[in-house]
């Protein structure tokens, strides 16, 4: 018989070797990880020396045809070699350095202001999108100017070089920065946005895409691969049978690749422990399992309230704030007055009537519905929050005409309300944090992502009828709509991270029903007492308002001057202002005619048309 001491030495020496086993299989597990972690940064940091070589050769080859050494389709062939290059580790540069990304190696090519401490100044674009529309702009250009914008590309390009090969790769990024990827090739990428000159974006995605599915194939499981796979061979598939921009169907991209894609990796990415201690600030929920859906951007990056202060309550209360005249200094107008929920929360009329007998506001009344969805309000920017919007109605001598102060002391003289405000605060009195908290918590839930095309592009309705597909084809396509209005909110919101809003010159008319054209005679934004803002780049420009719900928020424009979306579909097919031939300042919008067909502009009213989702009506 085993003595007692025997036993506790075989049982103890047992639970030794099973110490020493498991270290030996976590330790391999953790170098296991650690390989397959530095063999993707071996491949991102090849990629990313590929592209700087690509940028260097760029910049000799400016240097050739600027000494008449070399012809522009050479140029031409050597700016989208360098763009490839560019494509195939645009996710990894644009997550980890979104901001440097936009204003040097790949932002849009459109004049834009810096703030310093001394002041605003006027810089002009730089970076491959520049590049790209001054090379295939069809017309002369200054050799210098592009010698420049290479040279400074270069130099842009290199400054990042030490910084990303020393930084490593965790794989919770690497799938967020591929979502996010997702996200930008058919928001930015397939819509021509990101191309303005080649056009060249369906070449460009394929090889995003490529590149993408050699980052994941060494952190997914067989099950996993078996399911993902397919879809980018799908993509490559339908890259490979449509090579023309304006015919490639986007919206089967999007129904039988994106969608999927994005549904899949939010699987991946929820079963990763995220040890991140800081993430990218941004609108983007990185937790949406739809692009197309209520979830996909967060509310409380847009606005002071937090989601531990919201609540039903608090909404309610702000409900009630909204339809409540008596809290003008007439007694006569609400919030709703101008916002009708019947209406998409617009009013039907070109400009709303102000507090003033026969007078009326400067502006049309946009709708309310996504309106949280935004870092700027007011069609000239001149808000920074909805707390902030809501204070300019307030004190506005044409609208409510009154104080904080004044509303406040109604509502706490108010018996409806002083059980409430107890009930929420803590306090039989409402002071004007708490005041503007329930309104903006109101404004916050109008929100709007249930539209027949939204169900349709989940997976939750199965038939839509050709021509709303025709039409989501040509707004992302052809017609050039979905390069200011960007997907899924359809406004100015910029993809991917949709942190800021975009503004617009487009030339818009007094009237467009008049034989001779003349200029709407509204600045805009250069007029909206924001200082740094106070420059002619800004001249007649507009916020870029949604069209979710366009059906309903007629008619059209700041000035409500268009009384139909026939009238705005033809506006932009003749180029704006400038097809008109009138003079329009730094125009945003090409002045060139779109030539759409009669067939392809209801089309595209009939793909608006199924964005009508109003779910607030009285």
């Amino acid at each position: 018989m085993m003595s007692i001491l025997t036993r506790s030495f075989k049982s103890n020496y047992l639970k030794v070797i099973s110490f020493v086993i498991l270290i030996v299989c976590l330790t391999a597990l953790h170098f296991s990880f650690t390989k397959v972690e530095i063999n993707q940064q071996q491949m991102a940091n090849e990629y990313f020396d590929s592209f700087i070589e690509r940028v260097n050769h760029l910049n000799a080859a400016s240097i050739q045809f600027k000494d008449d050494k070399l012809s522009l389709d050479q140029l031409q062939k050597e700016v989208l070699e360098t763009r490839k290059a560019y494509k195939k580790i645009e996710f990894i540069i644009e997550y980890r350095y979104p901001s440097f990304a936009e204003e040097h190696i790949n932002g849009a090519p459109l004049l834009h202001i810096e703030k310093t401490e001394s002041g605003a100044y006027i810089l002009t674009p730089e970076g491959l999108q520049t590049i790209d529309e001054m090379v295939f702009s069809g017309e002369y250009f200054d050799k210098n100017a592009l010698f420049e914008l290479t040279q400074m590309l270069m130099n842009e390009a290199n400054l990042l070089a030490s910084g990303f090969h020393a930084k490593p790769i965790s794989k919770m990024d690497l799938i967020e920065s591929i979502r996010l990827e997702l996200v930008r090739i058919f928001t930015l990428g397939l819509t021509g946005f990101d191309t303005p000159g080649s056009l060249n974006a369906l070449e460009e995605s394929r090889v995003a895409f490529g590149s993408m599915f050699d980052f994941l194939k060494p952190i997914l499981s067989e099950d996993q691969t078996k399911r993902i796979a397919p879809i980018f061979d799908r993509a490559q598939q339908m890259f490979k049978q449509n090579k023309d921009f304006e015919s490639f169907d986007r919206l089967t991209f999007l129904v039988e690749v994106i969608e999927p894609l994005y549904q899949e990796l939010n699987i991946v990415q929820s079963g990763m422990h995220d040890d991140r201690l800081v993430k990218n600030a941004m609108g983007w929920n990185s937790k949406s399992t739809h692009i197309f859906a209520d979830d996909f951007l967060n509310p409380y990056q847009y606005t002071a309230l937090t989601e531990s202060q919201n609540s039903v309550e608090l909404k309610e209360l702000g409900q009630k704030f909204f339809f409540d005249a008596s809290l003008s200094s007439n007694g006569k107008i609400s919030c709703a007055s101008c916002h009708n929920p019947n209406l998409a929360y617009t009013d039907g009329q070109a400009k709303s009537l102000s507090s003033v007998e026969g007078k009326t506001v400067a502006r049309n009344a946009p709708t309310l519905m996504n309106a949280v969805y935004s870092d700027r309000y007011f069609y000239d920017l001149r808000a920074f929050s909805l707390e902030q919007q809501a204070e300019h109605v307030i004190y506005n001598h044409m609208e409510f005409n009154t104080s904080y102060n004044e509303i406040v002391d109604k509502i706490n003289q108010n018996s409806n309300y002083t059980a409430t405000v107890k009930e929420l605060f803590g306090s039989k009195e409402i002071n004007r944090e708490n005041y503007s908290r329930a309104l903006a918590s109101y404004v916050m839930s109008l929100r709007s992502f249930n539209s027949p095309f939204d169900q349709y592009a989940r997976g939750e309705l199965q038939e839509l009828d050709q021509d709303v597909k025709d039409g989501f084809n040509l707004f992302m396509g052809k017609a050039n709509c979905g390069t200011c209005h960007f997907a899924p909110t359809f406004a100015g919101l910029v993809p991917p991270f949709y942190r800021k809003n975009e503004s617009e010159i487009l030339g818009v008319l007094k009237d467009p029903k008049s034989d001779e054209p003349e200029l709407d005679d509204d600045f805009g934004r250069n007029h909206n007492r924001v200082v740094s803002e106070s420059a002619w780049i800004y001249d007649r420009s507009f916020k870029t308002s949604t069209v979710r719900n366009v059906e309903l928020s007629g008619p059209y424009f700041h000035n409500g001057a268009y009384s139909s979306l026939e009238e705005v579909v033809e506006f932009y097919n003749n180029g704006g202002g400038l097809g008109y031939g009138l003079e329009v300042k730094n125009q945003t919008l090409s002045g060139d005619s779109l030539h759409l067909n009669e067939a392809e502009q209801k089309a595209l009213i009939a793909f608006m048309h199924s964005l009508t989702d109003n779910p607030f009506t009285y």
